[in-house]
Formats: C-alpha cells, sequence, structure tokens
C-alpha cells in the first residue's frame, strides 16, 4: 500500500480478489487517513525560480539571478546564473548535470569503504516521483536529483544505504549491519527525511 498526497494505491498479484483488497485498505484506513491529513497540513510546494532565491547545494547556498538574455544556466561562485524563460525547468536540468560526479564519487567511495567497489557498474542521477535511491542487481545505482538539496548527512546516508545494497539486495539484519559499521546513526537520517523530504 502507498499513500501519496491525495492518492491511495494498493499493489497486488493480480489473482487477488477486489474484495480482499477492500479490507485491507478498510483494516489500515485510519492509517492512511492519518497520511492524506499529515499531507494535507504539509506547505505548499516551493516557489518559482526568481532572482534572489537562494537554493541549497551539496551543502552550499546558491542565490539564483535571472537573466532575459541568457540562453542557458552558468555558475560563478555562488551565483546561478539562469535564463529567465522557464526558470524552473533550467535550474532542475542544472542541478541534475551538477551533481552527477558528486554523486558517482560518493557512491564511489562508501562502496570502497565497504568492500564492494568491484560491485558496482555505474552510478546515474535519477528523478523518480517515489524514491530517493536505487540499486539494481547488476550494480547500477541511482539518487535522486533532489538530495543536492538535502543536508549533506542527508544524502551520505541515501548513497549509503545503496551502496551496502551491492553487498545484500534486501533489507536484513545483515544489510543493516553494513550501514550501522559506516553510519551508527542512520536512523535520524531516515527519520529527516521521511519528515522533511517533501521540502527538498
Amino acid at each position: 500500500m502507498q499513500v501519496t498526497p491525495g492518492a491511495v494505491t494498493l499493489f497486488a498479484p493480480t489473482r487477488v480478489p477486489l474484495a480482499q483488497l477492500r479490507d485491507i485498505l478498510d483494516a489500515r484506513r485510519d492509517w492512511v487517513a492519518g497520511h492524506l491529513a499529515g499531507y494535507a497540513a504539509r506547505p505548499p510546494q516551493r516557489p518559482e525560480a526568481q532572482t534572489g532565491q537562494r537554493v541549497p547545494f551539496l551543502g552550499q547556498d546558491l542565490t539564483l539571478h535571472l537573466d532575459p538574455a541568457r540562453t542557458r544556466p552558468d555558475r560563478s561562485g555562488d551565483t546561478l546564473h539562469l535564463p529567465a524563460q522557464n526558470a524552473e525547468a533550467h535550474l532542475t536540468a542544472w542541478t541534475r548535470r551538477a551533481c552527477a560526479a558528486p554523486y558517482r564519487e560518493l557512491v564511489q567511495e562508501y562502496a570502497a569503504r565497504l568492500g564492494a567497489a568491484d560491485r558496482l557498474s555505474a552510478v546515474h542521477v535519477s528523478d523518480t516521483r517515489t524514491r530517493w535511491g536505487s540499486c539494481s542487481a547488476d550494480g547500477v545505482i541511482r539518487l535522486h536529483w533532489k538530495l543536492s538539496r538535502a543536508p549533506s548527512e542527508i544524502l551520505h546516508y541515501v548513497a549509503l544505504h545503496e551502496a551496502a545494497h551491492l553487498l545484500e539486495l534486501n533489507h536484513s539484519a545483515r544489510y543493516w549491519a553494513h550501514v550501522t559499521r559506516l553510519m551508527p546513526d542512520w536512523q535520524t537520517h531516515r527519520a529527516w527525511l521521511k519528515e522533511y523530504g517533501h521540502t527538498l
């Protein structure tokens, strides 16, 4: 069962009767209602990009400057110059490109510390709706571009979380032991993502 703002989705094999799915939903009605109410109480989406706005990026704050004559984004020190037309789209595109190399270095570092560097095949930037990161069986790790706006320790947690899947493609006790060995306070960071991830 997945609850997102304004929607509840149940995933099940096609052979499960609709009546049984309704029973499952009825049994968790209060839990679902609580999550929907939580989403409704959250602040609205971040405003469109504008000159003077400060945007977090990999532990730094960048100040946006929109220029009607500019055709492509360019960073100069702590200032990110954006075309005024479709500024938000340009900001997203720039961020996705700019965080690719730092993400790769971070995941490679954790994979090496875990003794799993040989199992890592690639690191990509993702834009999925429901996952901050993923690790496939063939060693491809993806991290969401919006993690670049999170506090550094949160990005590190997700990078480690996915790198540990190179050793255990599950969430077993053995898996969490690998995470805990390098980051004993990982639960604090996971809780932050659940509470504040929507603000990114």
